[in-house]
């Protein structure tokens, strides 16, 4: 057998072998050689790691599975009857070696989307979903210029970034997979620019980082802490989007001014936030303590103040601007006049290098300031970013006053961007707080006698505040102002929040927009009644008064999804917003939605752009906040070219959501298709309950599934349940139980319900009608077929065997095949992802890999399965085996939770 275990086109589309060329067209061959490239390399490795019979039990299977997917000459009962041939020892290895051909193939295809972006080179610079400039030109041909500039000088995109453990990778394995990638990217330019060069040298290195890949241990020996996930976060910010962020801006401003931009002032607007509950979320995380929070805000600014300082030597030294031909302005004399004399012996260094450059000292004082900001030195301190800001904006003024407007307008402005965007804080630090923790420390308060010791719980909530209001006195309101609280179901539970900050700090209680969280069904369809008493409190309305009337809700995709099923929570998720827009407009309130979206399609993913398009009217505005979860930080924010990509896509959609014409067709498409919606609700929340309500639902759902397993990964610093055993889903985190239906082939979490709803409507025109002119049921298909895309009925019937239940079983499966059927008709499509080819052919071709990895993993789950009803200790090799494969599962499906 060759080493090329891994080839570049492991499977055909074995639904519909017509459509395999026309597919495979649009693969481009870049994609076809790096990948065929990187298998070859590991193929190397294994065989030198592991000896020719590694190599040759790996490509075994490989082709095993191959054929089942295919249907050539094999089933998937030979591929099982290897996988239960192999020693421990073997299984493990090939476990590996699967898994780590999923990191490097998962590499060669981010680099083929930047390979695409850069090769578009602006050719899609014209479609208004797609680029901000065009985005805007639609909005002003409907609405007019001034209108138009007014909306977009209010556009924010807010990420929040979150700790979620959806990432499976150890941190090491994520570094020596970004060393491949560095080395590819090496190598592709030395080819580019020298297509005849040898790159030996580079593959040589490559087949190194491999072999470090293939021998660094997947699995995660300890648990990360909050801080390490904060770290973790932080590579984000300093390797793409402290960088891209005015990158975007800049691309903006370009398109909005044509020749003038760079000559005249920027018209840009800064409108990304940035936001985090990293260290900050401590609902049911008990290792998210106050002092971690406080640690998180500290990380966070040492962060962005280096990278201001750095910004501003960069500016400042390259401004080398003679007095006689640019003077400086009577401001920025006196600028320099006010630097000398709180920082004399920085000055006079400056000064002594830049004598005749005024902008360039000043800029580098500015600098030097900035690092005393970073290191605590209070005596040149900043006070505020607004203090910063004041002083660039008189150094542009300056120069503009000089004749030199490039200089004014050029790096200088990506500075003031930055300070605008980021602060001094980086990202705003959320608190999140369990509702019936706030109760629990009140009723203490109440009862407890004067004096007494507080329990631990209560002295945790009541450091919190105190850890706010420290914040917000270094950092200032943009540091850490909002509290959301999980599971609001009345006013008075946020109430309590504020009652809980005076108890910590009396009149010194910091200022708090204070953010309800609506997760639940009957929370959703209670959320105006709730908001309208929110409105009564005294602290509310004062804060109205200070922010014009600003109020932010929080919508949970995971919980609802969980508790009424995927339809009816997306149905039930579009009617809340309509309620809480229409709330807003009657009570005249600027209002931002904050969507807790994940990565994966049963927590609310996919192509985010669109969902935006997509939400009810009044209720995007220009602002749209959403949580970015787990892997998908790193897939959307890793790569700077990707990372502007999804920036400018997502506030295309933010700026394009409240046109009149994209908030017509929602609102006439709303009303025409309510009948619809009301008998989907129905038919898919009946057949949900079937299922998860069904006697023993719990613990049949933990056995069929790698639950209990997954909590044993150490996947992120918070616990995977608040509390209960698997006999009650009511306290699951929506998290594993996504990660598990994901693990185990089903995806059961983005799909189920779907098939008997349209069933139940039965009206294939009208179904196809609705999914041509109704956006949400658009999304709402389109996910559902990616999800499908990637279910396996021969895989999903393995796991659901280990229940013996069968009429649950048989439950999960006749529906996975009417949601199936009735999708496609709802389409009109011939086949899943029809019109996503791209998509199409990386699933197919994935999958039989996936395959391997799941038939691993049922090996591993039988025999644990078989220890724990004989009441034995699971074997430590197959508990082993059955976490590396879902590591191995979790890279090839992506989307996992």
């Amino acid at each position: 057998m060759t080493s090329s275990a891994f080839p570049s086109e492991p499977a055909a589309a074995h639904h519909d072998p017509s459509a395999r060329g026309a597919v495979s067209d649009r693969i481009d061959h870049e994609l076809r050689a790096e990948v065929r490239l990187l298998g070859s390399l590991l193929g190397t490795v294994l065989a030198e790691a592991g000896g020719p019979a590694l190599l040759d039990d790996v490509e075994r299977l490989r082709a095993l599975t191959i054929a089942a997917y295919e249907g050539e000459g094999a089933s998937l009962e030979d591929a099982e009857a290897l996988v239960a041939a192999f020693t421990p020892a073997r299984a493990e290895e090939v476990a590996r070696a699967f898994t780590v051909y999923f990191h490097l193939a998962n590499l060669a295809e981010e680099h083929h989307r930047v390979r695409v972006l850069r090769a578009r080179d602006g050719a899609d610079r014209d479609a208004p979903a797609e680029s901000l400039g065009a985005a805007y030109d639609h909005l002003v041909a409907e609405i007019g210029e001034d209108a138009a500039a007014e909306r977009l000088r209010r556009l924010r995109f807010h990420p929040v970034l979150t700790a979620h453990p959806t990432e499976a990778r150890r941190r090491a394995v994520a570094s020596a997979i970004r060393r491949v990638g560095e080395l590819l990217a090496e190598r592709e330019e030395l080819l580019r620019l020298a297509p005849a060069a040898d790159p030996a040298e580079l593959d040589r290195r490559l087949a190194e980082q491999i072999d470090v890949l293939w021998r660094t241990s997947p699995i995660r020996t300890t648990r990360p802490t909050p801080l390490d996930e904060v770290r973790s976060a932080m590579n984000v910010f300093d390797q793409t989007l402290f960088e891209v962020v005015p990158r975007v801006y800049r691309q903006l401003d370009d398109r909005l001014q044509g020749r003038e931009a760079g000559l005249a002032p920027a018209v840009a607007p800064a409108f990304v936030r940035l936001g985090s509950w990293i260290a900050g979320d401590r609902d049911g995380n008990p290792f998210v303590t106050a002092e971690t929070t406080a640690a998180a805000a500290g990380i966070a600014a040492e962060h962005v103040l280096l990278g201001l300082e750095r910004a501003a030597t960069r500016v400042g030294r390259s401004l080398t601007l003679a007095e006689d031909g640019t003077p400086a302005s009577p401001e920025v004399r006196e600028l320099w006049a006010a630097q000398q004399r709180l920082a004399p012996e920085v000055t006079a260094g400056i000064g002594t290098r830049a004598p005749d450059e005024p902008h360039r000292r000043v800029l580098l004082v500015i600098a030097a300031r900035l690092r005393a900001t970073r290191e605590g030195d209070a005596t040149l301190a900043y006070a505020s970013p607004e203090e910063l800001l004041a002083e660039l904006r008189l150094v542009q003024a300056s120069l503009a006053a000089a004749g030199a407007h490039r200089s004014a307008n050029g790096e200088l402005q990506g500075l003031v961007w930055q300070v605008e965007t980021f602060g001094f804080h980086l990202a705003e630090l959320e608190v999140r707080q369990h509702s019936e923790v706030h109760r629990r420390v009140l009723a203490e308060l109440a009862e407890a006698e004067p004096g007494a010791e507080r329990s631990e719980l209560a002295a945790e909530v009541l450091a919190v505040f105190r850890t706010i209001a420290e914040l917000q006195r270094r950092g200032g309101l943009r540091a850490a102002r909002r509290y959301i609280v999980s599971f609001t179901q009345s006013a008075d539970d946020l109430a309590n929040v504020f009652r809980l900050a005076e108890a910590a700090l009396g009149d010194e209680a910091p200022v708090l927009d204070v953010i309800p969280l609506f997760e639940t069904f009957a929370d959703l369809e209670a959320s105006t009644d709730i908001l309208d008493g929110m409105l009564q409190l005294p602290e509310v309305q004062r804060r109205l008064a200070e922010t014009g009337r600003a109020v932010e809700v929080m919508l949970g995709y995971s919980d609802s999804s969980k508790d009424v099923g995927p339809v009816a929570a997306t149905l039930a998720l579009d009617a809340a917003q309509a309620r809480i827009a229409a709330w807003a407009e009657r009570n005249d309130i600027e209002l931002t939605l904050f969507h807790g979206r994940g990565g994966a399609l049963g927590r609310g993913g996919g192509r985010t752009n669109e969902a935006v398009l997509a939400q009810p009217p009044g209720s995007v505005d220009g602002r749209f906040k959403v949580t970015e979860q787990g892997e998908v930080i790193f897939a959307r924010y890793g790569d700077p070219d990707i990372a502007a990509r999804h920036l400018e896509q997502m506030a295309a959609a933010t700026l394009l959501a409240g046109s009149p014409e994209n908030e017509q067709r929602n609102r006439e498409a709303a009303a025409r298709f309510a009948g619809l919606a009301a008998r989907l609700d129905e038919a898919s929340r009946a057949r949900f309950f079937a299922l998860v309500k069904a006697e023993g639902f719990a613990p049949w759902f933990a056995r069929v599934t790698p639950m209990e397993e997954v909590g044993l990964l150490a996947l992120g610093s918070r616990p995977a349940r608040r509390g209960l055993s698997v006999s009650s889903l009511e306290d699951l985190r929506a998290i594993p139980w996504v990660f598990a239906w994901t693990q185990a082939r089903i995806n059961l979490t983005g799909w189920f319900g779907l098939g008997t709803a349209l069933a139940a409507v039965g009206e294939e025109e009208l179904l196809r009608r609705a999914y041509r002119e109704w956006p949400l049921f658009a999304s709402m298909i389109d996910n559902v077929e990616m999800s499908l895309a990637k279910a396996d009925d021969r895989l999903a019937e393995r796991y659901l065997a280990l229940g013996d239940r069968d009429e649950l079983a048989a439950l999960v499966l006749d529906e996975l095949a009417l949601t199936r059927e009735w999708v496609l008709r709802a389409s009109g499509h011939d086949e899943l992802l029809a019109e996503q080819p791209v998509l199409q052919r990386a699933v197919r071709l994935r999958s039989p890999y996936v395959d391997a990895l799941s038939l691993l993993q049922l090996r591993a789950l039988r025999a644990v399965r078989e220890e724990q009803s004989a009441g034995a200790t699971p074997d430590e090799h197959e508990l082993r085996l059955l976490l590396l494969a879902v590591n191995g599962i979790a890279a090839g499906l992506q989307n996992t939770g």
